[in-house]
């Protein structure tokens, strides 16, 4: 699958480096061509000569040092790639592109770039999980930029937790799966997913609604989308753009998110409800604002509709996904949802955990299925949530499809 490939390797500092030494070679081996670039931190840790040799092509480190007079370097280097891959990429080098700033050979080409960039953090387990961090890997991920998520074990400042670069094999089976088409797992599947607040207005200037962002519905419509999906996003108000390759459907209310879904629903094969969907809606709605008197104002509230639920009625080939946000006795309020709903997953968090509530870059999940698994993922961004959740429902989707 890499055989003529072109793969530009953006090495930045931090132990790792010895990694992308076995990682070059590798990658060479399979046929690709392999270009490196090298931060001056790197070095202290592997000389470029090592690189040289193994990528047999000259080692970038400096902007201004033009090796072909013809060229701009690290024009030519962002124009030559057809996969950028930053590995190890420091907590650093992760700021440096999530702000746009472009102060040596890497940032610079990378600010260049048009094709895919992919980035293989390696850090230290509380760096790693720093909210600042967390929040440049949710910037870079809107801008389009994957990442290679580091795995578990034994650190080199001597922590035992999440932050090691992953292995050099598993990296290339990654970039061999990007560039095999058939990797699409969700290629010609109709995802369906909704994400956000919905609003019920009061009068004119009021409304009830709730404090979801839409990140982690949208999150999950673009990784959907990744995959090969044609994606419908029903989607509340919210502040963050639509993903490319995604159809987005604009909705306030809960009946008109009801609406929406239902008319896309008989021909989807996944539906995935994130959004926070509001329970109550204000039985009299006012044309005109509601002015402010003595006393105490009662406002009468009636239930909306339950779109899980009529969804759960209306199944016949779909895999249903729910989302319950609690809490407290999160087990029993996710099982009795799932059975209740005739859903075949509840996604479930408790919104008061530190890094699970409304608006975070990360989340702490729970996948409870209707074959009585319970899936508990430890702290994650919500783009690795939204993969880990796609990849149950691919799952649930074969096993329905049988």
């Amino acid at each position: 699958m890499l055989n003529g490939k072109n793969i530009l390797l953006c090495v930045t500092g931090g132990i790792a480096v010895y990694k992308a030494v076995a990682l070059t070679s590798k990658l060479t081996q399979t046929g690709a061509n392999v270009k490196v670039i090298m931060s001056e931190s790197a070095m202290q840790f592997v000389t470029p000569l090592s690189f040289q040799a193994l990528s047999r092509n000259d080692v970038y480190i400096d902007t201004f040092d033009e090796k072909d007079s013809k060229k701009i370097a690290h024009i030519d280097l962002a124009d030559w790639a057809d996969l950028i891959l930053i590995a190890p990429a420091t907590a650093n080098i992760i700021g440096k592109l999530a702000n746009g700033i472009a102060d040596d050979m890497i940032s610079t080409t990378l600010l260049a770039a048009t094709s895919p960039v992919w980035l293989a953090p390696a850090m230290n387990v509380h760096m790693y999980s720093h909210p600042a961090v967390m929040k440049n890997f949710d910037t870079l991920y809107q801008f389009g930029y994957r990442f290679v998520e580091p795995s578990e074990g034994y650190l080199a400042c001597g922590y035992v937790g999440k932050g090691r670069l992953e292995e050099p094999e598993k990296i290339i089976n990654h970039i061999a799966d990007f560039f095999d088409g058939s990797k699409k797992v969700l290629k010609n599947k109709k995802v369906i997913v909704t994400a956000g607040p919905t609003r019920e207005k009061i009068d004119p200037v009021r409304y009830l609604t709730n404090h979801s962002s839409g990140k982690m519905g949208y999150a999950i419509a673009e990784e959907a989308a990744s995959l090969g999906a044609d994606v419908r996003l029903v989607s509340g108000p919210v502040s963050i753009d639509a993903p490319a390759g995604v159809q987005l459907i604009k909705v306030e209310s809960a009946e008109e998110m009801y609406q929406a879904v239902l008319s896309q629903y008989d021909d989807a094969d996944i539906v995935i409800k994130t959004a926070a969907v509001a329970d109550y809606k204000p039985k009299k709605v006012y044309k005109h604002k509601v002015k402010k008197k003595s006393g105490e104002e009662y406002l009468e509230l009636e239930r909306t509709k339950d779109i899980l639920f009529e969804l759960g009625k209306r199944k016949n080939k779909q895999v249903l996904i729910g989302f319950a946000a609690e809490t407290e006795k999160l087990d029993d309020y996710a099982i009795g949802k799932l059975e209740k709903k005739n859903a075949d997953m509840i996604v479930a968090n408790n919104v008061t955990a530190e890094g699970a509530g409304f608006g975070t870059d990360t989340n702490i999940v729970t996948l409870y299925k209707r074959n009585g698994s319970i899936d508990h993922l430890p702290l994650m961004s919500k783009h690795e949530v939204a993969a880990k959740i796609l990849d149950a429902a691919n799952r649930l989707l074969k096993d329905e499809q049988k």
